[in-house]
């Protein structure tokens, strides 16, 4: 049976003002058939949604979000960008203008309201001033109220709108009709001062709501400005141009200066020089480069200059797909946003619920200023409720995030893993290329007694620079600036054992053991006694000989990264157990994982038995980490809780992974740790204030303090108080920015 064929795209979303409306695009989208799922960020305004392209198109999708008073912005990524940006940018310049003028207004009429109400017509005064005030400055609530209404739902709009309204039109019948209160022995109050304030205030919160949210999406921008605009192309002549970025081509020529930005992936044809790969990888130090070496997009190069063949371009460099990554888990939902999503949807609908009930409680129980009060009561419970702190406690927790990881080479692919690494209790590390460098070097070359090693070096340096084998090149790499190479004929490479040749017509041989052995060599007792020593110190020993004896073994280990030690150390005292897992001979395993400090490890096992090692773990309760870095890892990255893949590492590893270390540091892993936990923090304080808030704001908006202490809050008061709650969410979360 074929399965259909999906698609992962992120759509910009315009219209949302708040945590309902999130709700309602991201269910919306949801029910339309061919849509697999849609995961709506209020704080990036934008939409993750899994389609099948098959069954419906974004422009269906955009159909159905403006038929519920939203719109989707579907073209290509890069235009789509675009369009957003200037949107939010003329958003932003039209809400900073309206900001002032409505403080401009609201100042004289809190200053009438307060100070004032004894002057002949101030009533009319303060009526001429909040107009404009309330339906100008404010009119976008009521624009936003009425679309909502026509599709049965609500948002922080209609508890607005409808706070201000009551307040507004109740102000101007008191204005217009005072008799109607003073025939029954009571005094017409006027509200516009709170109306107007109300508006003042939300707009000032929404104002700095605003800016602080473009602060969670720093990360993306530093990443972005990365790629320069800009590239100089070689042409076959050898002349050189100034060309877009967005031109370049798979095997095109270009120029690299001193200082200048790498534009695209490739590989270096001529020159060389240092490059700096630190917003990438982490890592401060510069890297040497030289001809066939790779280097990525976005990196900086140092003093010298050189010339590269362009191999990825456009969206397939790594930095490219970095951003895409990184905009993805910010988008993505953590499990805690699902109850709060479910909150958010029934939120204004309770909220309208108990203003009502406030207003009615107040009318029959108030006594004579009842109805006074309870429209006062119900007007200030409308202005107190906050979705939009709701709303925002999360998604900008896990923005800043992710963010703060991506600065920090440590890249996480959905909030989801984020989440979960705070509560991981073991972490399991594969040897080759995580523990250790994964590049075996020559410690020690030992020499048989009366033998000219000056003379023979040139003959293992040649024989050794004929075979593929990674030990041979540690060896070839060992002797590169002494030996020179030497004539050999009849080489032959013998799988699993070595490399035979001949050198003056006499053979000479390279390899294990059992090669030797296999011709009936001489092993020299010097060399006996030397090679049980470096094998018990676990290192592999590759034997060189003549066709007479053995004549030197060179002592080869694959060393320990100097993050290592430390690394395990912190996740030891962290209270997470590490286990290491390895293919290698148990004497191996047991050396490093003596040198690192990890008491459990397992040696000689296949990638099906990492996986079931991994399932043991989790059937013991425990939350799993697994760190790899190659195909043989995968099986047991797909099983583990948590999966971290090491960005030097395979790209089938990179692909299973939930988290990918851009640099083989380990150093990373609790560093990925820590921020998950200050994450999670985060978002746990958010979830308090914005729930506190609301559980403690509106029963003392409704008045229930009043039979205690005679307490009434102010719908000024409340309005200032509901901007700030938005604000405080964004601004603790902007903490995480500065944890350490």
């Amino acid at each position: 049976m074929s399965t259909a064929t999906t698609v992962r795209k992120q759509f910009p979303v315009t219209d949302m003002t708040c945590a309902a409306c999130a709700v309602s695009v991201e269910s919306v989208l949801g029910h339309q058939p061919g849509v697999m799922s849609a995961a709506v960020n209020f704080a990036t305004q934008s939409v993750l949604v899994e389609y099948e392209p098959a069954k419906i198109s974004p422009d269906d999708m955009k159909k159905a979000l403006q038929g519920i008073g939203y719109d989707l912005i579907v073209a290509e990524p890069e235009a789509a960008k675009e369009e957003a940006e200037n949107i939010q940018r003329k958003h932003y310049e039209d809400l900073r203008r309206r900001t002032i003028w409505a403080v401009v207004l609201a100042v004289p009429l809190g200053i009438l309201g307060m100070f004032f109400m004894d002057l002949p017509y101030v009533e009319y005064v303060m009526w001429a001033i909040s107009t404009p005030l309330v339906l100008w400055l404010g009119r976008s609530f009521f624009i936003n109220a009425w679309k909502q209404a026509r599709h049965r739902s609500a948002n922080m709009d209609t508890l607005v709108a409808l706070s201000t309204g009551i307040a507004y039109i109740f102000s101007v019948f008191n204005t217009l009709f005072p008799d109607f209160w003073h025939s029954r022995g009571l005094h017409a109050h006027v509200y516009f001062e709170a109306a107007g304030f109300v508006v003042a205030f939300i707009l000032l919160g929404k104002l700095l709501e605003e800016r602080a949210k473009a602060n969670t999406s720093s990360a993306i921008k530093k990443l972005m400005g990365l790629q320069p605009k800009t590239v100089t192309i070689v042409h076959p002549g050898g002349h050189t141009m100034e060309i877009p970025v967005a031109q370049v081509r798979i095997g095109d020529l270009l120029l690299v200066k001193p200082g200048e930005k790498i534009p695209v992936d490739g590989i270096i044809e001529s020159g060389a020089s240092y490059v700096d790969e630190s917003m990438l990888s982490g890592e401060p130090v510069a890297v040497a480069k030289s001809a066939g070496d790779r280097i990525l997009a976005g990196t900086i190069n140092q003093k010298g200059s050189f010339q590269f063949k362009a191999e990825k371009v456009g969206g397939d460099t790594l930095l490219a797909q970095i951003i895409r990554m990184v905009q993805e888990a910010q988008g993505s939902k953590a499990p805690v946003q699902k109850l709060v999503d479910r909150i958010a949807a029934v939120f204004v609908p309770v909220v309208i619920v108990i203003a009502l009930m406030a207003f009615g409680t107040w009318w029959m129980l108030g006594g004579e200023n009842g109805l006074t009060q309870g429209l006062l009561a119900m007007v200030t419970v409308l202005v107190i409720a906050c979705p939009c702190a709701l709303g925002l406690a999360t998604p900008t927790a896990i923005m800043v995030g992710v963010g703060k990881g991506a600065e920090q080479g440590i890249l996480i692919k959905d909030a989801e893993s984020l989440e979960l690494a705070h509560r991981i209790q073991a972490v399991v590390l594969d040897k080759t290329g995580t523990i250790t460098a994964g590049k075996p070097v020559v410690k020690n070359l030992i020499w048989a007694e009366k033998t000219d090693s000056a003379g023979w070096q040139n003959v293992l340096f040649s024989l050794e620079k004929n075979s593929e084998h990674p030990l041979a090149e540690a060896v070839v790499s060992f002797l590169e600036e002494q030996a020179k190479p030497v004539h050999l004929e009849k080489i032959e490479s013998i799988t699993g054992k070595g490399i035979i040749a001949e050198f003056e017509g006499k053979k000479v041989f390279a390899g294990n053991l059992a090669l030797m052995q296999e011709h009936g060599l001489t092993f020299p007792e010097s060399l006996q006694t030397a090679s049980a020593l470096q094998e018990k110190e676990a290192n592999t020993v590759i034997y060189f000989a003549n066709n007479q004896q053995i004549l030197a073994l060179a002592a080869i280990a694959d060393p320990v990264k100097p993050s290592s030690v430390e690394a395990v150390r912190e996740l030891r005292d962290m209270g997470i157990e590490v286990y290491l897992l390895t293919g290698d001979n148990r004497r191996t395993a047991a050396a490093v994982a003596e040198q690192v400090g990890i008491g459990h490890f397992q040696a000689e096992v296949l990638p099906a038995d990492k996986e079931a090692f991994v399932k043991q773990l989790q059937e013991q309760g425990k939350i799993v980490a697994m760190v790899g870095d190659g195909i043989n890892d995968s099986q047991a990255l797909v099983r583990a809780d948590v999966s971290i893949a090491m960005g030097k590492g395979s790209d089938i590893a990179m692909d299973v992974a939930k988290m990918t270390l851009m640099s083989s540091d380990l150093g990373k892993i609790p560093a990925a740790i820590r921020l998950s936990r200050h994450t999670v923090a985060a978002i746990r304080q958010n979830l308090f204030w914005a729930f506190i808030y609301n559980v403690i704001g509106i029963p003392i908006a409704a008045g229930v303090l009043y039979p205690v202490n005679g307490f009434l809050l102010n719908p000024m008061i409340a309005g200032a108080a509901m901007a700030l709650s938005s604000v405080s969410v964004v601004s603790n979360s902007l903490r995480l920015k500065w944890r350490k």
